[in-house]
């Protein structure tokens, strides 16, 4: 899902829609959100600095990226023992989704982004 959106603002009826086709429905919490880890320490930046910094090419921490979030999701499919998915992801979740696409293609047996950007 989106940024610092819980898994649980998924809409049951579409998660139920999902399961009664036959699908195994997988969603989790990405990294400083909801039941995941969070990382204490790491440094706080307010959104619109960060949008600003970067349109200007500024350089700043980051805990993490887009990439390790892919990474992340990945590593839960091995957990899982899951080796090809139909990735879905919405906001920023689509822009994760698109990062499995592209770093681990073998896993992925379609892509859906929802209201979402390049990422």
């Amino acid at each position: 899902m989106g940024l610092a959106t819980q898994l649980i603002a998924w809409p049951d009826p579409l998660i139920a829609a999902l399961v009664d086709a036959g699908y195994r429905v997988v969603r989790y919490d990405n990294r400083d959100v909801g039941l995941s880890t969070r990382l204490d320490g790491t440094p706080a930046l307010h959104p619109l600095w960060v949008l600003g910094a970067s349109r200007l090419r500024m350089p700043f921490p980051l805990a993490y990226t887009l990439r390790d979030m892919a990474a992340d999701a990945v590593a839960l499919l091995d957990a899982l023992g899951v080796e090809r998915a139909h990735v879905v992801g919405a906001s920023m979740g689509g822009m994760i989704a698109q990062h499995i696409a592209a770093g681990w293609r073998e896993r992925v047996e379609s892509l859906t982004t929802i209201m979402s950007s390049s990422g």
